[in-house]
């Protein structure tokens, strides 16, 4: 009998194992090389754009005479000059993008544009720290909303705009990673949605091309609908550009300290809730009304569930304040959906202070600060559909436990669940508490009081904006904090936006072995 040939160690190897192993030959390196050189290009290609989106707060700054035009200039050579170096370095075809590289990809691409981004809040006339710059940044780009700037009622127009268009890309960014590359990643769930997308979509739109095409479309109309919107309720246009970039995109970077509330507009509130809800909503919903596919929109629990808890939290606070306060019906309901859906859908906007209802409705803004909108949107939080996964996957336990023998597999908006994916939900749930308790004890011992440290935490994972307490609440504002509890708060918002497991797993040694 002839003995077997040995398998050699680097055959039992997965694909995208050898994309990252050392090679001895020349061809070797080029594949060693190939997940970097695809992270090269791809930052090239964003700091090309984000050089370009800078040319566009310059014109204002220069149009207004404010020498606030020069910070962005230099920024945009810098960032140009960086990009096409990358570009220049990477030319030639390049492999498929694999699971690893996806990993890199989508973590380093937001820290690469996060750090550029930054350069015009430190050559301006603001002159941020470079703590500073980076957190205000980080705050934009993730659509987190938390500032460190003061006195925005007199900043260069320039300025305010960069802050928008940070929360406006972020946004439309956000919405593309979490229907793209999460599920391709299988993180929190996501799978769920990368099965649903090829099964619902792929007959309508052949391509991801085209449904990236679509879902953007989706939000530049969304942006105009609610410029025309907040115009038509008294904004000036360039107030009403802002805030549609920032509530769309569920930001709520706004153009003046005290937020909403330094405007004073009703009406204008009464906007922006519609316009926070429809950013909370799973935008591929909308393209599937485009295709005539309605069904889809009215029928999905996820969206259901959204607008039930919206009601339940906001009715009774409205009645709170009715009581509490002696406030008129249409006042108390308008201060309470605002707010509510302003921190459900993590965008963060303030028409008031509403640590001043009472010591009861401040557990009640700390529950929905990390519950979250829907998947598939620009809202960060644990988001709605984990909520019912674990709620089925629950109740299905129970019965298990009065019923031992009886065999029932949990659905989802009538797919079936399989173990992969609630798993996928529970680790995410677990990883997100988790890191609350780890951060919350973090803050606290770099000086800030508990109510602080708790909701800084929260607010900073779930990418929401303000928190509780006297420094960073509705009214407050974070610049007063250190810088470590700044850069802590930094990787906290960027450890929420990409969904803690696209980070996390580029510190495990597994994935740098071969």
């Amino acid at each position: 009998m002839g003995s077997a040939r040995p398998v050699r160690r680097a055959e039992r190897r997965p694909g995208f194992g050898r994309a990252f192993a050392p090679q001895r030959s020349g061809p070797g390196r080029a594949v060693a090389r190939a997940p970097f050189r695809i992270v090269a290009q791809a930052v090239g290609w964003l700091l090309l754009s984000l050089a370009g989106a800078m040319l566009l707060p310059m014109a204002i700054d220069l149009a207004d005479g404010h020498p606030d035009w020069q910070g962005f200039a230099g920024g945009s050579l810098a960032t140009l000059f960086v990009g096409m170096a990358l570009l220049l370095s990477t030319r030639g075809p390049l492999p498929p993008i694999d699971m690893r590289t996806g990993f890199l990809l989508t973590s380093l691409t937001w820290a690469a544009v996060a750090w550029f981004a930054s350069l015009p809040f430190q050559l301006g006339s603001i002159g941020l720290s470079t703590t500073d710059a980076v957190f205000e940044t980080v705050s934009g780009l993730t659509t987190t909303g938390s500032t460190v700037i003061v006195g925005l009622d007199g900043s260069p127009r320039g300025l305010l705009l960069w802050r928008s268009l940070l929360q406006f890309v972020g946004g439309a960014g956000i919405v593309l990673i979490g229907l793209v590359m999460l599920p391709f990643l299988r993180i929190g769930g996501m799978q769920l949605f990368r099965t649903e997308s090829s099964d619902k979509f792929d007959k309508l739109l052949p391509s991801t091309g085209a449904v990236v095409g679509r879902i953007l479309g989706v939000y530049l109309a969304l942006n105009l609908f609610c410029v025309l919107a907040l115009v038509g309720a008294g904004f000036e246009l360039f107030d009403a550009v802002n805030h549609a970039m920032t509530a769309v995109s569920t930001g709520g970077f706004s153009t003046r300290d005290a937020s909403i509330g330094g405007f004073g507009n009703a009406s204008a509130e009464w906007m922006l809730i519609v316009f926070m809800m429809l950013g909370g909503l799973p935008f591929m919903r909308y393209v599937a009304i485009l295709q005539g596919r309605r069904e889809l929109f009215w029928h999905d629990s996820q969206i259901r569930v959204f607008l039930a808890t919206v009601l339940v939290v906001s009715l009774p606070l409205a009645l709170w304040l009715i009581w509490s306060q002696g406030r008129p019906v249409l006042d108390a309901l308008r201060a309470a959906l605002f707010n509510v859906v302003s921190v459900i859908t993590t965008t963060g906007f303030a028409s008031e202070d509403y640590q001043l209802w009472g010591t009861p409705v401040l557990g009640v803004f700390l529950a929905v600060t990390v519950l979250g909108a829907c998947t598939g949107s620009t809202a960060g939080g644990i988001k709605i559909f984990r909520i019912q996964i674990l709620w089925t996957a629950s109740i299905l336990y129970v019965q298990s436990l009065i019923l031992p023998s009886r065999v029932v597999r949990p659905h989802y908006a009538g797919r079936p669940i399989d173990q992969e994916l609630i798993g996928s939900v529970l680790s995410f749930v677990f990883f997100f508490i988790g890191t609350w308790g780890v951060f919350t004890v973090l803050l606290s011992a770099l000086g800030l009081d508990p109510v602080s440290a708790i909701s800084g935490a929260a607010t900073a994972l779930a990418n929401v904006g303000p928190g509780l307490g006297e420094i960073i609440g509705p009214s407050g504002n974070f610049q007063s904090l250190s810088d470590t509890v700044k850069w802590v708060l930094v990787f906290a918002m960027l450890l929420g936006r990409l969904e803690f497991f696209t980070i996390l797993v580029l510190f495990h040694p597994l994935f740098w072995r071969r």
